[in-house]
């Protein structure tokens, strides 16, 4: 078992043996161990100055940048509860969230001050807002009531008199994750969870105190702060953040820092894969790289390239992270997930709960064998959170196998989810999004094989009488009412939705159709989402 701990108490730690080290670096700034104690404490000082009280949540909407880090240890430092949000989440996507959490303040960069002003009217309990970057915003543009600030309001003031003092069992975020069957759920993590699976993620992994890490995971995401920041801070290692994924450059860039570990998803790696070859490819200190998931000639074909060690044998989700992992010294089984983490009992189970035998599919369920492996409910949804944990198990939602030795392979999702561009994506709040179209009259959405491991999106549409839907005005409605990443890459227009006598479309007849001749490939029409237009 490991210690039980909070975030700013290994920071106070670390900052005591080893002050000058760097701890993260983000967008060209750095943060040494002991800076970021200093910042941090003055930014819990700022929290309180303008009212925020432990308990109070404070919202993110903003891109990876050393800002947000400060704020992660700030938050955690006056007992402020951070909620981060994807950066990509615009209208009724975003204003569910923030409306469920109730933040009384946002931290916004350029485009998420955009983002967030035609929708503050409608956020009663938001008191204020800090844009990082518009020095020519005015308050007069914000809703009456709501104060705009800048950083260094906050990072200027004086640290609190009397400093607020966090227990493992406090809560530290509430992190959205996907809605599946209904709206997004904010996942209640505490002090003690966020360091938990920083040990887990760090010991199964095998990094090392001299390690430095690198990685393009979002920092509004559980595996930028989780999976990366924290199993940063639980080992003294050293950590640099990019503000975003380049798959020519994110090698060069390894190199250039001195990495020896990184982590990302999968997409990563096959476009790291894509780049032409080079007489330096495996001219890098970096000698292991998580990359999840992935093929396993992939895998193979990377190590051979890149001289280093690649897993994906690692599988979890904001619940429970992570549920499975290997160390790379172990036994491995490159196909699977791997096998149970630490502090946690895994079984697979039929609709029952009643265990399946080994080898035979079923729903993933996990419960906790030691204190923070497990989230502690979903915010504001005490149904959910029951369902959740029926027969004192968290059912993940997720069906997978385990075979005779104990490791797990994922099969599918139980639910009717999707998974693109390392993103969950809710069907039901992309149909919402896309039935206010008035040309359209039902439409129901669903995964589709990617080539890049995980899904694509697929819209069936029904159009309304006389209606005329072309590809380019679709695209273009899915492009103002939808994250970039829930944009449907495939249309097909439809006479009817089969559904079943209750009603209910039968999204498994949809997802065996499939891709159709009749089904328009809106990227290869050349209808995508450029990089600079996501936001």
């Amino acid at each position: 078992m490991f210690e039980r701990s909070t975030p700013t108490a290994l920071l106070d730690s670390w900052a005591v043996t080893q002050p000058d080290r760097l701890l993260v670096a983000c967008g060209g700034q750095e943060r040494s161990y002991r800076r970021m104690v200093e910042v941090s404490e003055r930014l819990a000082g700022g929290l309180r100055k303008v009212g925020v009280s432990p308990g109070d949540r404070v919202a993110f909407l903003t891109g990876s940048r050393i800002e947000m880090i400060d704020f992660i240890f700030g938050c955690a430092r006056a007992g402020v509860i951070e909620v981060p949000l994807n950066t990509f989440l615009r209208g009724e996507f975003l204003l569910h969230q923030l409306r469920d959490c109730g933040a009384t303040g946002i931290v916004v960069d350029g485009p998420g001050l955009a983002t967030i002003t035609p929708l503050l009217a409608d956020l009663p309990d938001l008191r204020f807002v800090v844009a990082l970057d518009d020095e020519t915003a005015s308050e007069s543009d914000l809703a009456p009531g709501v104060r705009l600030l800048g950083f260094g309001h906050l990072r200027d003031a004086e640290p609190p008199p009397e400093g607020y003092t966090a227990t493992p069992d406090d809560v530290l975020a509430l992190m959205y994750t996907s809605g599946t069957t209904g709206l997004p759920k904010g996942c209640i993590l505490t002090h003690g969870y966020f360091v938990h699976a920083g040990h887990v993620m760090r010991t199964g992994w095998e990094f090392r105190h001299e390690d430095t890490m690198i990685t393009a995971f979002p920092l509004f995401h559980l595996s930028g702060q989780a999976n990366a920041l924290m199993s940063t801070l639980t080992g003294g290692l050293s950590l640099y953040v990019e503000t975003a994924f380049s798959a020519s450059g994110f090698m060069p860039r390894a190199r250039e820092v001195g990495a020896t570990v990184t982590m990302g998803v999968g997409a990563m790696a096959l476009a790291i894969s894509a780049q032409p070859e080079s007489a330096d490819d495996a001219s890098h200190p970096l000698r292991f790289a998580s990359w999840i998931p992935l093929p396993e000639s992939v895998q193979h074909a990377l190590e051979r390239r890149f001289n280093l060690v690649v897993s994906s044998e690692a599988y979890g989700q904001t619940e429970c992270a992570p549920v499975c992992i290997s160390p790379p010294s172990s036994p491995r089984k490159r196909e699977t997930c791997g096998a149970p983490a630490p502090g946690l009992e895994v079984r697979i189970v039929d609709g029952a709960d009643v265990e399946v035998p080994r080898g035979e599919v079923g729903e993933i369920v996990v419960r906790p064998l030691e204190p923070d492996s497990l989230f502690s409910g979903y915010w504001n949804n005490p149904a959910a959170t029951v369902e959740a944990f029926r027969n004192l198990w968290h059912h993940t939602g997720d069906t997978g196998r385990m075979d005779a030795e104990g490791f797990i392979t994922f099969v599918d999702r139980k639910k009717d989810a999707m998974r693109r561009r390392g993103e969950n994506v809710s069907s039901l709040q992309v149909e919402a999004a896309i039935g206010k179209h008035p040309g359209i009259a039902e439409v129901a959405v669903h995964a589709v094989p990617s080539p890049a491991t995980e899904d694509d999106i697929k819209a069936c549409i029904v159009p309304a009488a006389g209606a005329d839907l072309t590809p380019e005005a679709l695209f273009e409605f899915f492009r103002e009412q939808l994250p970039f990443f829930a944009v449907p890459r495939y249309v097909e227009l439809v006479e009817a939705l089969p559904k079943n006598a209750m009603n209910r479309v039968l999204k498994h007849e949809l997802r065996a159709r499939g891709v159709t001749d009749s089904t328009w490939d809106l990227e290869a029409m050349g209808l995508t989402v450029a990089a600079g237009d996501r936001r």
